[in-house]
């Protein structure tokens, strides 16, 4: 019998599904799950009531009587990624149930080992990441569409809106992640028509990205985000509040330093500067390299796939088609758009709420009451992740604007 693979299309350079990458989420997890098997009951009864054990402060007392549980009975990716979702919320909480000034040095090995064998399982780290915080917190509410996040931390309307907004913005992203597969194929066709639907098509969900990000200034009141939600988000690498890291108890006798949630963290961005040939400055483009250990294992093989798929820049200049060239940088100047948002919003929710929280700190008895009820102060420079934020976010944004082919 012939093979019919002749009458086949040719095949696209990258297969989204091989990289767990969803034709209608992109980089999200389709549909999560929100239960565990039931020998976990422990941990779900301990995450679905982290904003009350913390703000009574009694979270680690519970932490402390938790049995330790094997995770020898997690099956699947999805039932592995609630594991880590909610191991992750609940260490978050430990750690920064007391506020900045009262930290532990110790993650107690009935939370510290199991974290880390499931950690180990999807490669990922043992702390709160993008992955967990967004990518994996997400359900339908009810049949209208209506999302809702899985496990919560203190910060309330604010904080579910901090995830949802992001949550829309990678969302937005997917025929943005789509037209990157089909930008691929096009130039190994050297199908120029294709190619230009493509990058128009790329620029259209970056814009969209941007639309979806504005609603953060409708759902996320900043002064919550500063002073309530902030410091869960905060790592033990790069704080000066954790200088020496966490011990995690039957796993390393050593601290271990770990970065904490950052929108860098973000498989979406990362693809889109591959696909453009943005090329950032060396310690900027070194603290991103660091980010991509903080995605799931297979979303950063997909970005060294796209490294390694040639470069689109120089197949533009190559074409001397003025219409491919504007499109390519109709999708540098929205990257670059998309940028400047984030910088407005970040000088929102962080510059502006940190300077507002000095002026609080400086008035007479400012300082009484207890650590955990005043806004953290030992990141108010700095990113969730370590990064010297401003200076970062700036070099990023300047180099995008610098990718553009001139005319």
């Amino acid at each position: 019998m012939e093979s019919s693979e002749d009458t086949e299309e040719p095949p696209l350079p990258l297969a989204l599904s091989s990289f767990q990458v969803s034709e209608e989420f992109g980089f999200l997890l389709p549909d999560p799950l929100t239960e565990l098997p039931a020998p976990y009951g422990p941990w779900m009864e301990l995450a679905q009531q982290l904003p009350q054990l913390i703000c009574s402060h009694q979270l680690r007392s519970q932490v402390h009587q938790m049995p330790q549980l094997s995770t020898q009975h997690l099956q699947g990716r999805e039932e592995l990624h609630l594991a880590h979702l909610v191991l992750s919320f609940i260490t978050m909480g430990y750690v920064w149930q007391e506020g900045e000034e009262g930290t532990v040095q110790v993650l107690p090995r009935n939370l510290a080992v199991p974290y880390w064998e499931v950690s180990q399982a999807l490669g990922l780290p043992p702390i709160l990441s993008h992955a967990d915080f967004v990518l994996a917190n997400w359900r339908r509410k009810d049949p209208n569409g209506n999302l809702d996040t899985i496990i919560a931390l203190p910060g309330g309307e604010s904080l579910r809106g901090f995830i949802l907004v992001t949550l829309l913005v990678e969302k937005a992203a997917v025929p943005g992640i789509k037209a990157i597969v089909r930008a691929l194929s096009a130039m190994l066709q050297r199908d120029e028509q294709s190619l230009h639907r493509a990058l128009e098509e790329l620029a259209g969900a970056i814009e969209a990205m941007s639309e979806a990000l504005r609603q953060m200034h409708d759902y996320v009141d900043p002064e919550i985000f500063y002073s309530v939600i902030r410091i869960f988000l905060s790592g033990w690498k790069d704080n000066p509040a954790m200088p020496h890291g966490l011990i995690y108890e039957g796993v390393s006798p050593e601290p271990l330093a770990f970065s904490g949630g950052s929108a860098a963290q973000s498989t979406v961005l990362h693809a889109f500067d591959e696909l453009l040939g943005i090329c950032h400055r060396q310690d900027t483009a070194a603290f991103l390299l660091r980010m991509r250990d903080y995605m799931p294992r297979p979303h950063r093989a997909f970005l060294r796939a796209l490294r390694a798929a040639g470069s689109l820049e120089l197949r533009v200049v190559a074409s001397g088609d003025a219409r491919l060239r504007a499109a390519f940088n109709r999708c540098v100047g929205a990257l670059t758009d998309f940028r400047s948002l984030h910088i407005a919003i970040v000088t929102k929710y962080i510059a502006i709420a940190a300077a507002k929280a000095r002026a609080r700190r400086a008035q007479p008895g400012a300082s009484a009451g207890p650590a955990e009820g005043r806004p953290p102060a030992a990141l108010e420079a700095k990113g969730t992740g370590g990064s010297h934020i401003f200076s970062f976010l700036k070099s990023i944004r300047d180099t995008t604007r610098e990718g553009m082919i001139s005319v």
